[in-house]
């Protein structure tokens, strides 16, 4: 029996924009199918938001600090494989089809297949911008265009990419494949005909306590991000607007997208793992904040994630994360999961609800990208994530923890509150177990001494521990500094002496 999984990724969506999360507004009637088909997670989280980190960690199944996208526009290490790579070493066909945002290059890309992927469907942005003329690309990078009355989905990168997509499944419906349909979409211009170019025409969020935040005991970055709207009445900030509604009617277009490549999928191979998510959201004016950016709250960071193939119709609450797409894949497809990889299979939830892959998730921020100067520039964030707490570190600036089962919109920043010590101390050295044992690029004692945490002092040694890299599939195993010889473990003390101990 072949063995065959679909990723489909949109760019920006939130959890709240998928009527199947609870906003009977949102028109998504195929991915509201998906979900009564498999399994809504609730509580999944993204690397990092911003496009190229987020998407480094479902394709390497490593955090953005170690594969090093640690902003767009910054490419993989070389000696970083993809899963496309390791599945198609081990017999699989892969094919990989829309936004990679991944080689270094501008937003578009380079336009060239990497390795590992099949080049015949490759299409990534720079390869549709190619296919137009130089009016066309022009208008393709123009909202306004959603409103001219030529505007068809056969001149939009969402129906190109579906289009491949449809040929992909029809080709090798009785083969091992790994396909990944990457849809820009609803991601600006936010290019839709009719009638999605329309159809949220007055629309605005119901109001929540999260557009009323003052951001006074928040990080000054954030109060920086917000601009203007720092000091706008709250009345003007959830409102409708042409930029909004444009945004919501791609949102349904790309659905219709999807939908064309979900009934391929039950007519070719019904039998399938599906993987809906999304690399991102977007503020909104939540918390005065609009797009993404150096922040980790559930508008940007909860991202949606949807899996059909094992149980039907379930929700799970428990902490989920893209760092644990890549194994899971891996495990379906029959291949070893590497020592290298930073997450866990969930096929084992995926087939059985009730079993927990995660107490805690992590998400991360170096800077949103090379090419700008500006998004705050340098912003070093780490954050942990449970179901109930999450505790964010602003390395050069004020920490924020929420209890999100008393403060879902995370308004209240209770970092320094005495009574939630205990716990906000436990979940951050767990972040710090984490930075340590993702050999986490920037760790250091400042991330462990912080105003609030009165029990630990800076020291030169850290934690005194050398953590070398294990990825033998690919290269051969690292040599011992104070010996030259292959070395026994990855992970041990810093000081020879105290080995010998």
């Amino acid at each position: 029996m072949s063995r065959q999984v679909i990723l489909i990724m949109t760019d920006t969506t939130r959890k709240d924009m998928l009527g199947c999360y609870g906003n009977e507004k949102m028109i998504t009637p195929n991915l509201d199918r998906l979900a009564a088909e498999g399994i809504r997670y609730d509580n999944a989280y993204t690397c990092q938001p911003v496009c190229g980190p987020a998407r480094s960690a479902i394709f390497t199944g490593m955090f953005p600090h170690t594969n090093g996208v640690v902003t767009n526009c910054v490419a993989m290490g070389d000696n970083i494989k993809t899963i496309g790579q390791r599945l198609t070493d081990q017999g699989c066909h892969c094919g990989y089809i829309g936004k990679w945002h991944l080689d270094g290059s501008d937003y578009f890309g380079n336009g060239r297949c990497p390795e590992g992927w099949d080049q015949e469907y490759w299409y990534d942005m720079r390869t549709y911008l190619e296919e137009l003329s130089p009016e066309a690309r022009v208008r393709s990078r123009n909202s306004q265009t959603s409103y001219e009355e030529d505007m068809t989905e056969e001149f939009t990168y969402a129906h190109r990419c579906s289009d491949r997509a449809l040929r992909f499944l029809d080709t090798y419906r009785d083969s091992d494949f790994f396909l990944t349909v990457s849809y820009d979409e609803p991601h600006g211009p936010c290019l839709c005909p009719g009638p999605y170019n329309t159809m949220y025409e007055g629309f605005c969020f119901e109001d929540n306590p999260g557009f009323a935040d003052d951001l006074k005991d928040k990080p000054l970055l954030q109060r920086l991000w917000a601009g203007e709207d720092l000091n706008r009445p709250v009345e003007e900030l959830n409102v409708p607007s042409k930029k909004l509604e444009l945004f919501l009617g791609c949102n349904s277009f790309v659905d219709y997208e999807i939908g064309r490549v979900l009934d391929k999928i039950r007519e070719t191979v019904p039998d399938a793992l599906v993987i809906f998510t999304s690399d991102h959201g977007d503020m909104l004016g939540s918390h005065r904040l609009q797009a993404k950016g150096p922040a980790a709250y559930g508008e940007i960071a909860n991202i949606p994630l949807i899996i059909k193939g094992g149980e039907k119709g379930k929700t799970v609450d428990y902490p989920a994360s893209h760092i644990d797409i890549a194994p899971t894949v891996l495990e379906y497809m029959g291949v070893p999961i590497p020592k290298c990889l930073e997450g866990k299979s969930m096929l084992p939830q995926i087939r059985d609800t009730s079993v927990r892959i995660n107490d805690t998730v992590y998400t991360e921020f170096t800077r949103y990208e090379a090419d700008h100067d500006g998004f705050g520039g340098l912003q070093m964030m780490r954050a942990a994530m449970t179901k109930r707490y999450k505790l964010v570190i602003n390395l050069l600036d004020r920490d924020e923890f929420y209890d999100m089962e008393t403060d879902p919109y995370e308004v209240r920043n209770l970092i320094e509150d005495p009574s939630y010590e205990e716990v906000r101390d436990r979940l951050h050295d767990r972040l710090l177990d984490h930075m340590n044992r993702t050999r986490d690029l920037y760790r250091g004692y400042q991330w462990k001494c912080r105003p609030w945490r009165k029990d630990k002092e800076p020291l030169w040694e850290n934690d005194g521990f050398t953590r070398q890299r294990e990825n033998e599939e690919y290269e051969p195993r690292q040599l011992d500094y104070d010996t030259g010889l292959d070395m026994e473990e990855a992970v041990r003390t810093k000081k020879l002496g105290d080995r010998k101990r």
